[in-house]
Protein backbone atom coordinates (compact mmCIF):
# COMPACT_ATOMS: atom_id res chain seq x y z
CA UNK A 1 0.00 0.00 0.00
CA UNK A 2 1.18 3.55 -0.68
CA UNK A 3 2.21 5.53 2.37
CA UNK A 4 0.07 8.46 3.44
CA UNK A 5 3.02 10.75 2.77
CA UNK A 6 3.19 9.56 -0.82
CA UNK A 7 -0.55 9.94 -1.17
CA UNK A 8 -0.36 13.46 0.22
CA UNK A 9 1.91 14.39 -2.65
CA UNK A 10 0.42 12.41 -5.50
CA UNK A 11 0.11 15.69 -7.35
CA UNK A 12 3.90 15.68 -7.70
CA UNK A 13 3.55 12.57 -9.83
CA UNK A 14 0.87 14.34 -11.84
CA UNK A 15 3.14 17.27 -12.51
CA UNK A 16 5.92 14.96 -13.62
CA UNK A 17 3.57 13.17 -15.99
CA UNK A 18 2.39 16.51 -17.29
CA UNK A 19 5.91 17.35 -18.40
CA UNK A 20 5.55 14.84 -21.22
CA UNK A 21 4.77 16.23 -24.65
CA UNK A 22 1.08 16.34 -25.49
CA UNK A 23 0.37 16.59 -29.25
CA UNK A 24 -1.11 19.82 -30.56
CA UNK A 25 -3.87 17.89 -32.30
CA UNK A 26 -5.89 18.14 -35.46
CA UNK A 27 -8.04 21.03 -34.21
CA UNK A 28 -5.22 22.96 -32.59
CA UNK A 29 -5.48 25.92 -34.97
CA UNK A 30 -9.25 26.27 -34.90
CA UNK A 31 -10.86 29.06 -32.83
CA UNK A 32 -14.07 27.10 -32.21
CA UNK A 33 -14.74 23.77 -30.55
CA UNK A 34 -15.23 20.90 -33.01
CA UNK A 35 -16.18 17.86 -30.96
CA UNK A 36 -16.92 14.27 -31.95
CA UNK A 37 -19.76 13.07 -29.72
CA UNK A 38 -21.02 9.58 -28.98
CA UNK A 39 -24.48 8.67 -27.70
CA UNK A 40 -26.78 5.64 -27.56
CA UNK A 41 -30.29 5.91 -28.95
CA UNK A 42 -33.04 3.43 -28.09
CA UNK A 43 -34.15 1.35 -31.07
CA UNK A 44 -37.91 1.73 -31.61
CA UNK A 45 -39.73 -1.53 -31.03
CA UNK A 46 -36.57 -3.32 -29.81
CA UNK A 47 -36.66 -3.16 -26.03
CA UNK A 48 -33.27 -2.85 -24.39
CA UNK A 49 -31.40 -2.30 -27.66
CA UNK A 50 -29.51 0.88 -28.47
CA UNK A 51 -27.88 2.24 -31.59
CA UNK A 52 -24.49 3.89 -31.07
CA UNK A 53 -24.51 7.29 -32.76
CA UNK A 54 -21.45 9.40 -33.59
CA UNK A 55 -21.95 13.06 -34.45
CA UNK A 56 -19.78 16.11 -34.91
CA UNK A 57 -20.88 19.24 -33.06
CA UNK A 58 -19.41 22.71 -33.29
CA UNK A 59 -19.69 24.91 -30.24
CA UNK A 60 -18.93 28.57 -29.69
CA UNK A 61 -16.28 28.48 -26.94
CA UNK A 62 -17.52 31.80 -25.56
CA UNK A 63 -20.79 30.05 -24.77
CA UNK A 64 -19.07 27.00 -23.29
CA UNK A 65 -17.91 26.09 -19.78
CA UNK A 66 -15.70 23.21 -18.65
CA UNK A 67 -16.35 22.08 -15.06
CA UNK A 68 -13.58 20.16 -13.27
CA UNK A 69 -15.22 17.99 -10.64
CA UNK A 70 -13.49 16.97 -7.39
CA UNK A 71 -9.92 16.61 -8.59
CA UNK A 72 -8.75 16.78 -5.00
CA UNK A 73 -5.13 16.79 -3.87
CA UNK A 74 -5.67 13.56 -1.93
CA UNK A 75 -8.55 11.10 -1.96
CA UNK A 76 -9.14 8.57 0.82
CA UNK A 77 -8.70 5.66 -1.63
CA UNK A 78 -5.19 4.84 -2.89
CA UNK A 79 -6.46 3.51 -6.21
CA UNK A 80 -8.42 6.72 -6.79
CA UNK A 81 -5.23 8.68 -6.05
CA UNK A 82 -3.19 6.69 -8.55
CA UNK A 83 -5.71 7.14 -11.32
CA UNK A 84 -6.19 10.80 -10.40
CA UNK A 85 -2.47 11.33 -10.88
CA UNK A 86 -2.78 9.93 -14.40
CA UNK A 87 -5.82 12.06 -15.22
CA UNK A 88 -4.56 15.40 -13.96
CA UNK A 89 -1.97 16.31 -16.65
CA UNK A 90 -4.38 15.54 -19.48
CA UNK A 91 -7.19 17.47 -17.76
CA UNK A 92 -4.85 20.44 -17.35
CA UNK A 93 -3.94 20.32 -21.04
CA UNK A 94 -7.61 20.00 -22.01
CA UNK A 95 -8.81 22.98 -19.96
CA UNK A 96 -5.81 25.02 -21.11
CA UNK A 97 -6.83 24.42 -24.73
CA UNK A 98 -10.47 25.25 -23.94
CA UNK A 99 -9.45 28.41 -22.06
CA UNK A 100 -7.27 29.58 -24.94
CA UNK A 101 -10.28 29.30 -27.23
CA UNK A 102 -12.42 31.41 -24.90
CA UNK A 103 -14.27 28.86 -22.74
CA UNK A 104 -14.93 29.48 -19.05
CA UNK A 105 -13.14 27.02 -16.76
CA UNK A 106 -14.88 26.23 -13.46
CA UNK A 107 -12.80 24.46 -10.81
CA UNK A 108 -15.08 22.54 -8.45
CA UNK A 109 -13.11 20.79 -5.68
CA UNK A 110 -16.17 20.17 -3.53
CA UNK A 111 -15.78 21.10 0.12
CA UNK A 112 -12.58 23.01 -0.53
CA UNK A 113 -13.86 26.53 -1.08
CA UNK A 114 -12.30 27.88 2.13
CA UNK A 115 -8.85 27.27 0.66
CA UNK A 116 -9.58 29.78 -2.10
CA UNK A 117 -11.33 32.52 -0.13
CA UNK A 118 -9.26 35.37 -1.62
CA UNK A 119 -8.50 33.88 -5.03
CA UNK A 120 -9.76 36.02 -7.93
CA UNK A 121 -11.42 32.96 -9.46
CA UNK A 122 -13.32 32.25 -6.24
CA UNK A 123 -14.35 35.88 -5.85
CA UNK A 124 -15.60 35.88 -9.42
CA UNK A 125 -18.03 33.07 -8.67
CA UNK A 126 -19.17 34.63 -5.39
CA UNK A 127 -19.61 38.14 -6.74
CA UNK A 128 -21.46 37.29 -9.95
CA UNK A 129 -24.94 38.81 -9.60
CA UNK A 130 -27.77 36.47 -8.73
CA UNK A 131 -29.66 35.46 -11.86
CA UNK A 132 -33.37 36.18 -11.94
CA UNK A 133 -34.26 32.68 -13.08
CA UNK A 134 -32.32 30.22 -10.90
CA UNK A 135 -34.07 26.86 -11.42
CA UNK A 136 -35.38 25.00 -8.43
CA UNK A 137 -33.05 22.26 -7.22
CA UNK A 138 -29.75 23.89 -8.21
CA UNK A 139 -28.52 23.82 -4.62
CA UNK A 140 -28.77 20.07 -4.08
CA UNK A 141 -27.71 16.68 -5.39
CA UNK A 142 -29.64 15.14 -8.24
CA UNK A 143 -30.12 11.38 -7.98
CA UNK A 144 -32.18 10.83 -11.14
CA UNK A 145 -33.67 12.71 -14.06
CA UNK A 146 -36.73 11.89 -16.13
CA UNK A 147 -34.75 10.25 -18.94
CA UNK A 148 -33.46 7.65 -16.46
CA UNK A 149 -36.94 6.35 -15.67
CA UNK A 150 -36.78 2.57 -15.63
CA UNK A 151 -33.00 2.48 -16.16
CA UNK A 152 -30.90 -0.05 -14.25
CA UNK A 153 -27.67 1.21 -12.68
CA UNK A 154 -24.87 -1.03 -14.02
CA UNK A 155 -22.52 -1.22 -11.01
CA UNK A 156 -22.72 -2.24 -7.37
CA UNK A 157 -20.87 0.57 -5.59
CA UNK A 158 -22.42 -0.10 -2.19
CA UNK A 159 -18.99 -0.78 -0.66
CA UNK A 160 -17.76 2.71 -1.55
CA UNK A 161 -15.88 1.57 -4.62
CA UNK A 162 -12.34 1.24 -3.26
CA UNK A 163 -10.54 -1.46 -5.26
CA UNK A 164 -7.48 -1.75 -3.02
CA UNK A 165 -6.84 -4.82 -0.88
CA UNK A 166 -7.12 -4.42 2.00
CA UNK A 167 -9.71 -1.68 1.63
CA UNK A 168 -8.36 1.79 2.39
CA UNK A 169 -9.62 3.45 5.58
CA UNK A 170 -11.95 6.43 5.22
CA UNK A 171 -9.18 8.85 6.16
CA UNK A 172 -9.31 12.61 5.94
CA UNK A 173 -8.93 13.97 2.43
CA UNK A 174 -7.09 17.03 1.17
CA UNK A 175 -9.80 18.89 -0.72
CA UNK A 176 -7.56 21.43 -2.36
CA UNK A 177 -7.63 20.88 -6.10
CA UNK A 178 -4.48 19.08 -7.22
CA UNK A 179 -1.67 21.47 -8.10
CA UNK A 180 -1.26 19.61 -11.38
CA UNK A 181 -4.30 21.48 -12.76
CA UNK A 182 -3.56 25.18 -13.01
CA UNK A 183 -6.16 27.69 -11.84
CA UNK A 184 -5.99 30.87 -13.90
CA UNK A 185 -7.16 34.19 -12.49
CA UNK A 186 -9.66 34.35 -15.37
CA UNK A 187 -11.32 31.09 -14.26
CA UNK A 188 -14.01 30.51 -11.65
CA UNK A 189 -13.89 28.37 -8.49
CA UNK A 190 -17.19 27.04 -7.19
CA UNK A 191 -18.84 23.88 -5.93
CA UNK A 192 -22.27 25.54 -5.95
CA UNK A 193 -24.88 24.78 -8.57
CA UNK A 194 -26.45 28.20 -7.96
CA UNK A 195 -23.16 30.03 -8.44
CA UNK A 196 -22.51 28.08 -11.63
CA UNK A 197 -25.97 29.02 -12.90
CA UNK A 198 -25.28 32.69 -12.14
CA UNK A 199 -21.96 32.56 -14.00
CA UNK A 200 -23.56 30.87 -16.97
CA UNK A 201 -26.49 33.29 -17.06
CA UNK A 202 -24.19 36.30 -16.98
CA UNK A 203 -22.03 34.97 -19.81
CA UNK A 204 -24.73 33.41 -21.98
CA UNK A 205 -23.26 29.93 -21.56
CA UNK A 206 -25.35 27.20 -23.15
CA UNK A 207 -22.77 24.40 -23.36
CA UNK A 208 -21.12 22.48 -20.51
CA UNK A 209 -18.38 19.84 -20.53
CA UNK A 210 -17.72 17.83 -17.36
CA UNK A 211 -14.33 16.33 -16.49
CA UNK A 212 -13.00 14.88 -13.26
CA UNK A 213 -14.12 12.29 -10.73
CA UNK A 214 -15.97 10.19 -9.94
CA UNK A 215 -18.33 9.47 -12.80
CA UNK A 216 -20.74 7.23 -10.91
CA UNK A 217 -21.01 9.58 -7.94
CA UNK A 218 -20.02 13.25 -8.01
CA UNK A 219 -19.69 13.90 -11.75
CA UNK A 220 -23.23 12.76 -12.43
CA UNK A 221 -24.95 13.81 -9.21
CA UNK A 222 -23.51 17.00 -7.73
CA UNK A 223 -25.44 20.29 -8.02
CA UNK A 224 -23.19 21.27 -10.94
CA UNK A 225 -23.08 17.72 -12.32
CA UNK A 226 -24.35 16.08 -15.48
CA UNK A 227 -27.92 15.45 -14.35
CA UNK A 228 -28.58 18.98 -13.15
CA UNK A 229 -27.00 20.59 -16.19
CA UNK A 230 -29.14 18.43 -18.48
CA UNK A 231 -32.24 19.07 -16.38
CA UNK A 232 -31.91 22.85 -16.71
CA UNK A 233 -31.52 22.68 -20.48
CA UNK A 234 -27.80 23.00 -21.11
CA UNK A 235 -26.05 21.16 -23.92
CA UNK A 236 -23.94 18.76 -21.89
CA UNK A 237 -21.01 16.47 -22.67
CA UNK A 238 -18.87 14.19 -20.52
CA UNK A 239 -15.20 13.82 -21.48
CA UNK A 240 -15.17 10.06 -21.07
CA UNK A 241 -11.37 9.66 -21.00
CA UNK A 242 -10.97 12.38 -18.36
CA UNK A 243 -12.94 10.64 -15.64
CA UNK A 244 -12.88 7.60 -13.38
CA UNK A 245 -15.31 5.62 -11.23
CA UNK A 246 -15.32 4.41 -7.67
CA UNK A 247 -15.79 0.75 -8.46
CA UNK A 248 -14.43 -2.41 -6.88
CA UNK A 249 -14.15 -5.27 -9.41
CA UNK A 250 -15.03 -7.72 -6.63
CA UNK A 251 -18.56 -6.31 -6.74
CA UNK A 252 -21.21 -6.94 -9.41
CA UNK A 253 -20.99 -7.17 -12.34
CA UNK A 254 -17.47 -8.53 -11.64
CA UNK A 255 -15.66 -6.73 -14.44
CA UNK A 256 -12.33 -4.91 -14.45
CA UNK A 257 -12.16 -1.39 -13.05
CA UNK A 258 -11.69 0.15 -16.49
CA UNK A 259 -14.60 -1.85 -17.90
CA UNK A 260 -16.72 -0.71 -14.95
CA UNK A 261 -15.97 2.89 -15.86
CA UNK A 262 -16.94 2.17 -19.46
CA UNK A 263 -20.26 0.71 -18.30
CA UNK A 264 -21.06 3.91 -16.41
CA UNK A 265 -20.11 5.93 -19.49
CA UNK A 266 -22.44 3.78 -21.59
CA UNK A 267 -25.24 4.33 -19.07
CA UNK A 268 -24.69 8.08 -19.32
CA UNK A 269 -24.72 7.92 -23.12
CA UNK A 270 -28.07 6.11 -23.02
CA UNK A 271 -29.91 8.10 -20.38
CA UNK A 272 -28.14 11.38 -19.61
CA UNK A 273 -25.94 12.99 -22.27
CA UNK A 274 -23.41 12.30 -25.05
CA UNK A 275 -19.68 11.97 -24.44
CA UNK A 276 -16.45 13.01 -26.13
CA UNK A 277 -12.77 12.23 -25.72
CA UNK A 278 -10.10 14.81 -24.97
CA UNK A 279 -8.52 14.20 -28.37
CA UNK A 280 -11.17 16.49 -29.85
CA UNK A 281 -9.12 19.40 -28.53
CA UNK A 282 -5.69 17.92 -27.90
CA UNK A 283 -5.10 15.39 -30.65
CA UNK A 284 -3.14 12.28 -29.83
CA UNK A 285 -4.79 9.08 -28.61
CA UNK A 286 -7.42 9.30 -25.89
CA UNK A 287 -6.12 8.84 -22.35
CA UNK A 288 -6.06 5.27 -21.05
CA UNK A 289 -5.08 4.29 -17.54
CA UNK A 290 -1.79 2.44 -17.25
CA UNK A 291 -3.62 -0.58 -15.81
CA UNK A 292 -5.61 -0.98 -19.05
CA UNK A 293 -3.68 -3.60 -21.02
CA UNK A 294 -6.42 -4.56 -23.49
CA UNK A 295 -5.46 -4.76 -27.19
CA UNK A 296 -6.62 -1.65 -29.03
CA UNK A 297 -8.85 -2.03 -32.09
CA UNK A 298 -9.30 1.16 -34.13
CA UNK A 299 -12.19 1.25 -36.61
CA UNK A 300 -12.51 3.77 -39.44
CA UNK A 301 -16.04 4.00 -40.78
CA UNK A 302 -18.21 6.35 -42.81
CA UNK A 303 -21.98 6.39 -42.94
CA UNK A 304 -22.88 6.53 -46.62
CA UNK A 305 -22.97 2.81 -47.39
CA UNK A 306 -24.31 -0.50 -46.09
CA UNK A 307 -25.32 1.03 -42.72
CA UNK A 308 -21.71 0.74 -41.67
CA UNK A 309 -22.16 3.64 -39.25
CA UNK A 310 -24.51 1.43 -37.18
CA UNK A 311 -23.01 -2.00 -37.77
CA UNK A 312 -19.36 -1.29 -36.94
CA UNK A 313 -19.99 0.57 -33.65
CA UNK A 314 -22.20 -2.35 -32.58
CA UNK A 315 -19.45 -4.77 -33.55
CA UNK A 316 -16.95 -2.72 -31.55
CA UNK A 317 -19.25 -2.86 -28.54
CA UNK A 318 -19.41 -6.64 -28.81
CA UNK A 319 -15.62 -6.93 -29.07
CA UNK A 320 -15.37 -5.06 -25.80
CA UNK A 321 -18.20 -6.80 -23.97
CA UNK A 322 -17.49 -10.35 -25.04
CA UNK A 323 -13.81 -10.49 -25.88
CA UNK A 324 -12.23 -7.84 -23.67
CA UNK A 325 -10.83 -5.63 -26.43
CA UNK A 326 -10.54 -1.84 -26.27
CA UNK A 327 -12.17 -0.29 -29.34
CA UNK A 328 -12.13 3.18 -30.84
CA UNK A 329 -14.55 4.08 -33.64
CA UNK A 330 -13.38 6.93 -35.88
CA UNK A 331 -16.45 8.11 -37.70
CA UNK A 332 -16.69 10.41 -40.70
CA UNK A 333 -20.43 11.10 -40.39
CA UNK A 334 -20.89 11.30 -44.14
CA UNK A 335 -18.10 13.80 -44.62
CA UNK A 336 -14.72 13.14 -46.18
CA UNK A 337 -13.27 14.25 -42.87
CA UNK A 338 -12.36 11.67 -40.23
CA UNK A 339 -11.16 13.24 -36.99
CA UNK A 340 -9.24 11.43 -34.29
CA UNK A 341 -6.84 9.51 -36.52
CA UNK A 342 -4.06 10.06 -33.99
CA UNK A 343 -5.60 7.00 -32.31
CA UNK A 344 -3.74 4.96 -34.92
CA UNK A 345 -0.53 5.75 -33.05
CA UNK A 346 -1.73 3.47 -30.24
CA UNK A 347 -3.80 0.94 -32.21
CA UNK A 348 -2.86 -2.74 -32.35
CA UNK A 349 -5.16 -3.49 -35.29
CA UNK A 350 -7.13 -1.30 -37.70
CA UNK A 351 -10.49 -2.13 -39.29
CA UNK A 352 -11.38 -0.06 -42.37
CA UNK A 353 -14.89 0.13 -43.82
CA UNK A 354 -15.26 3.29 -45.88
CA UNK A 355 -16.13 4.00 -49.49
CA UNK A 356 -14.66 6.44 -52.01
CA UNK A 357 -13.33 9.15 -49.73
CA UNK A 358 -10.82 11.80 -50.71
CA UNK A 359 -9.54 12.84 -47.30
CA UNK A 360 -7.59 15.89 -46.18
CA UNK A 361 -3.97 15.13 -46.97
CA UNK A 362 -2.88 15.08 -43.32
CA UNK A 363 -5.57 12.54 -42.45
CA UNK A 364 -4.70 10.15 -45.26
CA UNK A 365 -1.05 10.51 -44.30
CA UNK A 366 -1.85 9.14 -40.84
CA UNK A 367 -3.56 6.10 -42.35
CA UNK A 368 -0.63 5.58 -44.72
CA UNK A 369 1.82 5.83 -41.83
CA UNK A 370 -0.06 3.13 -39.94
CA UNK A 371 -0.20 0.79 -42.93
CA UNK A 372 3.37 1.46 -44.05
CA UNK A 373 4.59 0.59 -40.56
CA UNK A 374 3.42 -2.98 -41.22
CA UNK A 375 0.73 -2.92 -38.55
CA UNK A 376 -2.28 -5.30 -38.71
CA UNK A 377 -5.24 -4.40 -40.93
CA UNK A 378 -8.72 -5.84 -41.49
CA UNK A 379 -10.56 -4.35 -44.48
CA UNK A 380 -14.22 -4.87 -45.36
CA UNK A 381 -16.07 -4.77 -48.66
CA UNK A 382 -15.89 -1.18 -50.00
CA UNK A 383 -12.45 -0.73 -48.45
CA UNK A 384 -11.20 -2.01 -51.82
CA UNK A 385 -12.06 1.46 -53.12
CA UNK A 386 -11.84 3.28 -49.81
CA UNK A 387 -9.68 6.21 -50.89
CA UNK A 388 -10.44 6.47 -54.60
CA UNK A 389 -13.17 8.78 -55.89
CA UNK A 390 -14.71 8.64 -59.35
CA UNK A 391 -14.40 12.35 -60.05
CA UNK A 392 -11.45 14.67 -59.65
CA UNK A 393 -10.77 15.33 -55.98
CA UNK A 394 -10.49 18.90 -54.66
CA UNK A 395 -6.96 20.25 -54.55
CA UNK A 396 -6.77 20.03 -50.76
CA UNK A 397 -7.82 16.36 -50.73
CA UNK A 398 -5.73 13.24 -51.18
CA UNK A 399 -6.50 9.84 -52.71
CA UNK A 400 -4.89 6.42 -52.60
CA UNK A 401 -6.21 4.56 -55.64
CA UNK A 402 -3.54 1.86 -55.35
CA UNK A 403 -4.59 0.93 -51.78
CA UNK A 404 -6.49 -2.10 -53.09
CA UNK A 405 -3.61 -3.50 -55.13
CA UNK A 406 -0.67 -2.42 -52.98
CA UNK A 407 -2.04 -3.15 -49.52
CA UNK A 408 -5.03 -5.48 -49.84
CA UNK A 409 -3.65 -7.44 -52.76
CA UNK A 410 -6.98 -7.07 -54.54
CA UNK A 411 -8.21 -6.08 -57.97
CA UNK A 412 -11.73 -4.70 -57.56
CA UNK A 413 -13.35 -3.92 -60.91
CA UNK A 414 -17.09 -4.12 -60.34
CA UNK A 415 -19.77 -6.29 -58.81
CA UNK A 416 -22.61 -8.60 -59.72
CA UNK A 417 -26.35 -8.35 -59.27
CA UNK A 418 -27.65 -6.95 -55.99
CA UNK A 419 -30.73 -9.16 -56.30
CA UNK A 420 -28.76 -12.36 -56.81
CA UNK A 421 -26.56 -11.97 -53.75
CA UNK A 422 -23.59 -14.25 -53.14
CA UNK A 423 -23.22 -17.90 -52.18
CA UNK A 424 -20.36 -18.08 -49.69
CA UNK A 425 -18.22 -21.12 -48.94
CA UNK A 426 -14.95 -21.91 -47.23
CA UNK A 427 -12.14 -22.23 -49.77
CA UNK A 428 -11.28 -25.91 -50.45
CA UNK A 429 -7.79 -25.73 -48.94
CA UNK A 430 -8.68 -23.37 -46.06
CA UNK A 431 -10.81 -25.57 -43.82
CA UNK A 432 -8.16 -25.52 -41.08
CA UNK A 433 -7.36 -21.81 -41.31
CA UNK A 434 -7.92 -19.88 -38.04
CA UNK A 435 -10.15 -17.31 -39.76
CA UNK A 436 -12.79 -19.94 -40.53
CA UNK A 437 -12.31 -21.91 -37.30
CA UNK A 438 -15.66 -22.73 -35.74
CA UNK A 439 -17.63 -21.36 -38.70
CA UNK A 440 -20.59 -23.65 -39.18
CA UNK A 441 -22.14 -24.34 -41.56
CA UNK A 442 -19.23 -23.59 -43.85
CA UNK A 443 -21.53 -22.39 -46.66
CA UNK A 444 -24.21 -19.70 -46.53
CA UNK A 445 -25.90 -17.01 -48.62
CA UNK A 446 -25.13 -13.31 -48.40
CA UNK A 447 -27.52 -10.59 -49.54
CA UNK A 448 -24.57 -8.59 -50.86
CA UNK A 449 -23.59 -8.62 -54.51
CA UNK A 450 -20.51 -10.57 -55.58
CA UNK A 451 -17.40 -8.41 -55.92
CA UNK A 452 -15.32 -9.03 -59.05
CA UNK A 453 -11.69 -9.09 -57.90
CA UNK A 454 -9.80 -11.70 -59.93
CA UNK A 455 -6.91 -11.97 -60.28
CA UNK A 456 -5.68 -11.15 -56.79
CA UNK A 457 -2.11 -11.14 -55.47
CA UNK A 458 -0.80 -14.70 -55.95
CA UNK A 459 0.79 -14.61 -52.49
CA UNK A 460 -2.61 -14.14 -50.84
CA UNK A 461 -4.22 -17.08 -49.04
CA UNK A 462 -7.92 -17.31 -49.98
CA UNK A 463 -10.13 -18.44 -47.09
CA UNK A 464 -13.62 -17.78 -48.53
CA UNK A 465 -14.96 -17.86 -52.07
CA UNK A 466 -18.17 -16.40 -53.44
CA UNK A 467 -20.35 -17.47 -56.35
CA UNK A 468 -23.20 -15.76 -58.16
CA UNK A 469 -24.79 -16.16 -61.57
CA UNK A 470 -22.18 -18.63 -62.75
CA UNK A 471 -19.14 -16.69 -61.56
CA UNK A 472 -16.84 -17.59 -58.66
CA UNK A 473 -14.45 -15.11 -57.06
CA UNK A 474 -12.10 -14.93 -54.08
CA UNK A 475 -14.14 -13.41 -51.27
CA UNK A 476 -11.81 -13.22 -48.28
CA UNK A 477 -8.06 -13.63 -48.12
CA UNK A 478 -4.97 -13.05 -46.02
CA UNK A 479 -1.63 -11.62 -47.06
CA UNK A 480 1.38 -9.76 -45.70
CA UNK A 481 2.14 -6.11 -46.33
CA UNK A 482 5.49 -4.79 -45.10
CA UNK A 483 5.56 -7.54 -42.52
CA UNK A 484 2.06 -6.91 -41.19
CA UNK A 485 -0.99 -9.15 -41.50
CA UNK A 486 -3.73 -7.92 -43.84
CA UNK A 487 -7.17 -9.54 -43.97
CA UNK A 488 -9.63 -8.49 -46.66
CA UNK A 489 -13.26 -9.61 -46.75
CA UNK A 490 -15.63 -8.55 -49.54
CA UNK A 491 -18.64 -9.31 -47.35
CA UNK A 492 -20.17 -6.53 -45.26
CA UNK A 493 -23.77 -6.06 -46.42
CA UNK A 494 -25.91 -5.02 -43.44
CA UNK A 495 -27.59 -8.43 -43.45
CA UNK A 496 -24.18 -10.12 -43.14
CA UNK A 497 -23.83 -8.74 -39.63
CA UNK A 498 -26.86 -10.82 -38.61
CA UNK A 499 -25.25 -14.02 -39.92
CA UNK A 500 -23.41 -16.02 -37.23
CA UNK A 501 -20.93 -17.29 -39.82
CA UNK A 502 -19.92 -13.79 -40.87
CA UNK A 503 -19.77 -12.66 -37.26
CA UNK A 504 -17.42 -15.53 -36.43
CA UNK A 505 -15.23 -14.86 -39.48
CA UNK A 506 -14.94 -11.18 -38.56
CA UNK A 507 -14.09 -11.88 -34.92
CA UNK A 508 -11.55 -14.49 -35.99
CA UNK A 509 -10.04 -12.03 -38.47
CA UNK A 510 -9.42 -9.47 -35.74
CA UNK A 511 -7.70 -11.98 -33.46
CA UNK A 512 -5.73 -13.50 -36.35
CA UNK A 513 -4.50 -10.04 -37.36
CA UNK A 514 -3.51 -9.40 -33.74
CA UNK A 515 -1.49 -12.60 -33.75
CA UNK A 516 -3.62 -14.09 -30.99
CA UNK A 517 -5.52 -17.41 -30.87
CA UNK A 518 -9.04 -17.09 -32.21
CA UNK A 519 -11.74 -17.40 -29.53
CA UNK A 520 -14.21 -20.20 -29.10
CA UNK A 521 -17.24 -20.04 -31.44
CA UNK A 522 -19.67 -17.40 -30.21
CA UNK A 523 -23.42 -17.25 -30.23
CA UNK A 524 -25.13 -15.01 -32.75
CA UNK A 525 -24.41 -11.35 -32.16
CA UNK A 526 -27.41 -9.06 -32.55
CA UNK A 527 -26.61 -5.71 -34.13
CA UNK A 528 -28.94 -2.85 -35.04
Amino acid sequence: MLSHRVLSFWMVCSLALGAAHIPAGETGGEPGLTLQTRSRVAEPGRAGEYRIVHKTVRWDPRKTAVIICDMWARHWCDGACRRGAELAPRIDAFVTAARQRGALIVHAPSGGMEHYANHPARLRAQQTPQAADVPEGMAGWNNRIASEEGAVWPLDQSDGGCDDQPRCPNREMDVHQTAAIRIDDSDAISDSGVECWNLFAQRGIDNVILVGVHTNMCVIGRPFGLRNMVRVGKNVLLARDLTDTMYNPRQAPLVSHVRGTEMIVEYIEKYVCPTIVSSSLLGGPALRFSEDKRPHVAIIVSDDHYRADAKLPAFAQMLGDRYGLYCTVLHGEGEADIRGLDELQAANVLIVYVRRLALPADQLAKIRAYVDAGKPLVALRTASHAFSVRDRAPADRAQWPAFDKEVLGGNYHGHGSDKAGTDVTTAPDAADHPIVAGVSPSSWHSSGSLYYVSPIDPSAKVVLTGSSEGKTEPLAWVRQHRGGTVVYNALGHWDDFEMPQFQAVLVNSVFFALGQPVPEPAKKIKTP
